[in-house]
Order: structure tokens, then sequence, then C-alpha cells
């Protein structure tokens, strides 16, 4: 598993966005059980705080102590550093097994095997991610422009996975269909910027080239940002399975 995101732990916790409810009621109509969840690649826990409304307990874990320095506590919550692909945890423990964003990021055989391990008899495993964001034709464009073009030699290979909504995505498990999905905000342009500001291209890229391409971006924005908040909506892709 790639730890990508450590240097910008604390920004990626103000910035990066939370998951619709409706994600997590659907997702609760198909686990029999609600013992135990494990949300891997929790992040700064922003799936482990939406699990804890739902189950006794929630273990939550990471790759990266930086990001768990900053998630948010849960008396039900338990956070540790582990490799999603191999933990410490008992066979059999969970009713549900998560990861938000990150599964492209896995090595897919050995983490499947794992899941497997791990998850009770019956059990369901599901997979989120989420697309790029929208807002206006004008504003779109030169997103996409900077996502595709500007920093594309920038992004990991594992992006791809992302790009193709994990339609491409290895998928072992006997797939439920799941509805669509979007998260919507009211951003002010300060927010998007510090969102954009938070993807790992991003990051290599200041590295590599020691100015921030974002600034550029953002000038080219300015002019369509007619209110002191827009709607930002991001589509959402998941994929739901039965663990065997």
């Amino acid at each position: 598993m790639k730890n990508n995101f450590s240097l910008q732990a604390r920004q990626y916790a103000i910035y990066r966005p939370t998951y619709p409810p409706d994600l997590f009621e659907f997702l609760m109509e198909h686990v029999n059980q609600r013992e135990a969840a494990w949300d891997c690649a929790t992040g700064n826990g922003q799936t482990a705080i939406a699990l804890a409304r739902y189950f006794d307990e929630v273990c939550a874990t990471d790759i990266s102590q930086q990001q768990l320095d900053n998630a948010q506590f849960g008396p039900n919550i338990t956070y540790s550093m582990q490799a999603a692909e191999h933990t410490s945890f008992e066979d059999e423990s969970f009713n549900l097994v998560t990861v938000s964003q990150a599964l492209h990021w896995f090595n897919f055989d050995d983490f499947y095997k794992e899941v497997r391990r791990v998850t009770k008899r019956g059990g369901v495993f599901a997979a989120w991610s989420y697309s790029l964001l929208t807002i206006s034709p004008e504003i779109d464009e030169y997103i996409r422009d900077y996502h595709f073009n500007i920093l594309k030699a920038y992004w990991d290979a594992e992006r791809r996975f992302v790009d193709d909504k994990y339609e491409s995505i290895p998928f072992p498990f006997d797939e439920i269909v799941s509805p669509d999905f979007s998260i919507t905000y009211e951003w002010s342009i300060e927010k998007l910027e510090g969102y954009l500001q938070t993807w790992s291209a991003y990051q290599k890229f200041v590295h590599v080239n020691g100015f921030d391409p974002v600034e550029a971006l953002m000038i080219k924005i300015r002019p369509f940002w007619k209110n002191e908040t827009m709607k930002v909506e991001f589509p959402v892709n998941m994929r739901l399975g039965r663990v065997d």
C-alpha cells in the first residue's frame, strides 16, 4: 500500500470531502449484524465516525501515523497504524469492511485475502471513491485541464482506477448493485483552493518544480466565481459485495 498523504495530513483533515448519510444508510440495508466494522485506510477517520453511529465497535487503521494523529475521536472507535494487507485482527472479526478513496493504492490480491480472513461469514465489503468535482462549465474546464494535463506526469498509475469510476478495479466478491451517490457542498473559493492543494499529484509537482501550480489555476477560475460560495459536487462511485 502506498503512503501518499502523510505530508499534508492536517490539510487533508480540513479540506477533504465527507461522505453523504444516504451512502451509509444504504450500506446498513445490506449488513446483517452490527457488532464490528473495520474502516481500512481511515485517513482522518471520516468514515469511521459515520460507522460509529451504527456499530458497537469500529476498528480504523491507516499506514500513516500523521493521518491518525489528525483523526476524529469516537468512544467506540479504536485507531491503529497497520498496513491494509496485513493486520493483527483475529479471523472473522467484522460484519463490514470499508475502504473510502484508497482501495486503488492497495496490493489487491493480498488485501482481498485479508478481507476474507477477517470478515465474518455473510459479511459485506464496500469500497468507494469520488470523481473529479464539478462546479460550472467554465470552471470545470480549467480544473480538468489542470488535472489531466498540467498534473498528468505527477499522478501515480493507480489514479486511473479513480478516473474510470472504479469500474476496472478488481473485485472478487458477490457484487451488489449500488445506486449513484454524490457529495454536495457550498464552497468559498478559498475552500476550493485548499482542497486542490491536498492532491497527491500537487504535492509531487511542488516538490519537483518548487512553485505552487494552484496559484495560476485560481487566477483563471476567479473571474467565473460569481458568488461568495458556489455549489461543488463530487460524484461517488461504490463497489459493494458479499464476502463468501
